[in-house]
């Protein structure tokens, strides 16, 4: 496999008998910058379409057909795909046009009409219209004078990170309201979808189960289960890929801790349980409609360094030591994969760092991988790691990218196999020592 499909885009093992199954979010942090480089000069050096070629050229995935273009009579056209959603654009010697159909409406219903217009303050670039066919539509236009490679790749990521998302809110919410036109989805097996909604059923339950059990006190320690809660949504959008109502779902359960109110941390948490129970209590069948396979040309998280990934862990680290200290071990556990998932969730780091958080989650959540057909021996049947199977794995990361960063080589020999709270610690304790100095 060519760099692990863009870095878990598709599977993260090396071999080709494992399933090809996403995990994460798409990323495109990886990508070579000299064709936008190239594009920017040129812009500035008046040959305008040729700026425009290179910077099209630019937004191709080597690793899926996301974007087509052709060019007749002076017009260039293009059309690319963000998940479901499909953007047409066309560049005259004029103006540049970018839009997308979100939705088909069959009554001009006050509600998402609203919701639409109120949606617009906050959008930089584009704008939501009502074409002449009733179809909701996001819109980008400029002049190419002022149309620089720069204002067009934030306009584009803007105008079709919104289409996709509120295609799937729009259908789910508002009746009256149909797909524009066809919407590309890769089919996921029935399989696989049972085993991702078994495990979301079972990784929501868990968390009930440790709240409601009411040691320590709920309403007393209520910060200790944010981090439960929170480690929950972040793990789950990793590891499930959710679209539409489940993913607006987290994203309301994470504004609920980080949006600032006057909510004491027992009321957020109550609030919490009440969007997670929406959720154990959607029927299977609308989870599966929301889950399939997509083609993206833009990611949503930022890139960043290892000093960031360090930032993080050296902060919240030590919010595991009173759950330690007090024997509960799914409170201590939660730390460690809130720092792993949220990473994952706000950040792209570097692609080493990335494996080895995926290794985090392989090893974690071995059964669920297994369950998806992963063949994988890092944990046993009765739930031991094989020590030798993972730092081999950890070993193999590291050569991978040996080139670009020749100096990584991760200690491992203080990482602690006892069990699931030593070795979470010691492991991101062997994250924080990484060096990522590159190859001049």
């Amino acid at each position: 496999m060519s760099f692990l499909r863009r870095i878990f885009n598709s599977t993260a093992s090396a071999s080709p008998a494992q399933p090809d199954i996403a995990f994460g979010r798409y990323t495109d942090a990886y990508k070579p910058d000299q064709l936008f480089e190239t594009a920017v000069q040129e812009f500035e050096a008046g040959e305008v379409q040729q700026a425009y070629r290179n910077f099209l050229q630019y937004l191709k995935d080597s690793q899926q057909d996301n974007i087509t273009c052709k060019e007749a009579d002076g017009v260039l056209s293009f059309d690319f795909w963000q998940g479901s959603q499909h953007v047409y654009g066309t560049i005259t010697n004029d103006k540049i046009r970018v839009e997308s159909r979100v939705a088909q409406a069959d009554d001009l219903n006050v509600g998402f009409l609203r919701r639409l217009m109120e949606y617009n303050f906050r959008l930089q670039y584009s704008r939501f219209t009502l074409d002449n066919e009733n179809c909701l539509t996001i819109v980008f236009d400029s002049h190419t004078v002022d149309g620089s490679p720069l204002k067009l790749l934030h306009a584009f990521r803007e105008l079709a990170i919104h289409a996709d998302k509120q295609d799937d809110l729009l259908l789910e919410e508002f009746r009256s309201l149909s797909p524009a036109e066809p919407r590309l989805f890769g089919e996921i097996p029935m399989e696989e979808k049972e085993v991702k909604y078994a495990f979301i059923q079972r990784s929501i339950g868990a968390v009930f189960t440790l709240i409601n059990n009411a040691k320590p006190d709920p309403h007393k320690y209520a910060v200790n289960y944010a981090y439960s809660i929170l480690a929950l949504t972040f793990k789950l959008d990793y590891l499930i890929k959710p679209e539409g109502f489940m993913m607006d779902t987290l994203e309301r359960i994470r504004g609920i801790f980080f949006q600032k109110s006057d909510r004491t941390a027992q009321m957020k948490v109550t609030a919490a349980c009440k969007e997670l129970q929406q959720l154990l209590d959607r029927p299977k069948e609308a989870f599966f409609r929301e889950m399939y396979r997509t083609r993206s040309t833009f990611g949503i998280n930022p890139a960043v360094n290892l000093a960031t990934i360090v930032n993080s862990i050296e902060g919240e680290m030590p919010k595991m030591d009173w759950p330690m200290q007090q024997n509960y071990a799914a409170l201590a556990l939660a730390v460690p994969d809130y720092i792993v998932s949220s990473a994952l969730f706000h950040h792209t780091p570097p692609a080493p760092v990335r494996e080895l958080f995926h290794l985090y989650w392989q090893i974690r959540e071995a059964g669920f991988f297994e369950d998806l057909g992963f063949d994988l021996d890092y944990v046993d049947a009765a739930g031991a790691m094989d020590k030798k199977a993972i730092l081999q794995e950890i070993k193999n990361i590291a050569q991978r990218h040996r080139m670009v960063y020749p100096h990584l080589k991760p200690i491992v020999q203080n990482l602690v196999f006892d069990g699931p709270i030593a070795f979470t610690r010691s492991y991101l304790q062997m994250l924080k020592s990484l060096n990522l100095t590159k190859t001049p």
